[in-house]
């Protein structure tokens, strides 16, 4: 059996701490370790493959990051150029598995779910594993205990066929009304949907080009396309723009007659919502969830986040309070879904807060903005031991280097020369530059760029270590 993790999403559910740059799943919402890191950990036992990795090329060095930093192993990372759902993703994989000489199981995990009962996981994975030997489509459903009107369902039927505790599937039901949802949960044949899967990487590209041959072919000759280095595969992506947008519940789940459940009873959340996050954390006596310098008085049911500033909450029910370095969202926990709302809204204004927070990861460390005006604009960067960013040159700006702690190697112009604390050096407008940390400690620096133009696009890259092509969206991969 073979985990393929889809890291994919857009982060517009959980903002402002979640951002399309950086969606939920790379975030500690839970523990220490964030919801990524925790899917890969959950499936370390006996059996189980190390994982392969599905997600967008903007994310490949937060993926390669929170895995060496676990030390977590991967087989293979395959990288979107963009979203099209489930069903394009795990045909992707299993394809290339299938190239391989390989027909395993595959067992499909969002990477951005909660289960809190790891032993109830395996004991469901144990059975639905016999139900995908006989070529069955196994779907995960969680138990609908309430009615959630922000799930779909899965209706289910007895099928004597089938290995026992696995329920053949009905019918798939949309997101439904309180009423009817009601209804579902009264009659005890309703699941949620999961979005978790196990089958034969053979039987489901065999059901995926019965049902959506579009997807399967454009998917095939998208992979043939791609580029391999090491076990980094990038799929191309003027073929993978012809892909249909689809799911696997929509492209094969719906459509197949052997499409199965295994209930999981194992604490599952996909953690969602803010109100998801309230549900999954441990509660004060007045029901309150705190992170970070907060202070409630009289306030009952609330979740409150805090990045730094201290946060009161005087006199509030059933309020979730989010404060980040450069937004804040404020609601009501019942109408916590309608952040989505907001941030197309954002979107269309085409504001940057929904897109990156003030601190932005990249593969040589990050960078985070600490002052702007109309000509100037303060970083604080920090690069990594033995890191370097790319050779670059700007058109529109100047920049003042300021360190603050480490080595920095400089390249400006014809000169390379060493700084270090407290030393400072001037990069002109369209020189040509680049900066370094060749010491053991992070370098830390201050830059004040100083021009008519300030933007993350005003930059020619000339040579970059990581790989990153001058093609790709500058707004996105900045130095």
């Amino acid at each position: 059996m073979i985990p393929v993790i889809l890291s994919g999403g857009s982060g517009s559910r959980l903002w402002p701490l979640s951002r399309k740059q950086y969606p939920k799943q790379f975030l500690a919402l839970t523990g220490t370790d964030t919801l990524f890191q925790q899917t890969i950990k959950r499936l370390a036992f006996d059996g189980m493959q190390a994982p392969l990795l599905v997600c967008n090329k903007e994310h490949r060095f937060i993926v390669q990051e929170q895995l060496h930093s676990q030390q977590l192993a991967t087989q293979a990372i395959l990288l979107e150029p963009f979203g099209r759902n489930t069903a394009p993703a795990v045909a992707i994989a299993a394809m290339q598995l299938l190239a391989e000489g390989r027909d395993e199981l595959l067992l499909v995990l969002p990477a951005d779910h909660v289960l809190e009962n790891q032993q109830a996981f395996e004991d469901a994975l144990a059975l639905a594993s016999k139900a995908a030997e006989r070529g069955e489509m196994v779907l995960f459903g969680i138990p609908a205990l309430r009615p959630e009107t922000g799930y779909g369902y899965i209706k289910s039927v007895a099928d004597a066929a089938l290995p026992e505790g696995v329920i053949r599937v009905q019918s798939f039901v949309e997101k439904p009304d309180e009423a009817r949802a009601r209804e579902f949960v009264a009659s005890g044949d309703y699941f949620w949907n999961s979005g978790m899967f196990l089958f034969r990487a053979s039987r489901y590209l065999e059901e995926l080009k019965k049902h959506d041959a579009d997807i399967y072919d454009t998917c095939l000759l998208a992979l043939e396309r791609s580029q391999v280095e090491g076990d980094v595969i990038t799929i191309d992506a003027a073929t993978f723009e012809c892909c249909p947008d689809n799911s696997i519940d929509y492209s094969v789940m719906e459509k197949t007659s052997r499409a199965c459940v295994v209930p999981l009873d194992a604490g599952w959340n996909d953690v969602g919502s803010w109100s998801s996050i309230w549900d999954v954390h441990d509660k004060d006596r007045h029901g309150n969830v705190t992170k970070g310098d907060v202070m409630l008085h009289n306030s009952r049911n609330c979740l409150v986040h805090g990045n730094g500033k201290l946060v009161s909450v005087i006199g509030l029910d059933d309020i979730v309070v989010v404060e980040t370095k450069d937004a804040m969202m404020i609601a009501h926990r019942d109408h916590v879904q309608d952040v989505k709302t907001v941030v197309n809204q954002l979107n269309e204004q085409g504001r940057s807060e929904t897109q990156n927070h003030c601190e932005v990861y990249r593969p040589w460390g990050s960078y985070d903005s600490v002052d702007m005006g109309g000509r100037f604009q303060v970083k604080h960067i920090s690069v990594k031991p033995g890191a370097t960013l790319s050779l670059q040159m700007h058109h529109h700006r100047a920049e003042h280097w300021i360190v603050v702690s480490g080595t920095a190697e400089v390249t400006c112009a014809d000169k390379v020369f060493l700084l270090t604390e407290n030393q400072s050096t001037y990069i002109p407008m369209t020189a040509v530059h680049r900066l370094s940390n060749p010491g053991k400690i992070p370098l830390e620096i201050i830059e004040v760029q100083s021009g008519s133009y300030l933007g993350e696009d005003d930059i020619e890259r000339l040579e970059d270590v990581y790989g990153r092509s001058q093609a790709t969206p500058l707004s996105l991969v900045a130095r």
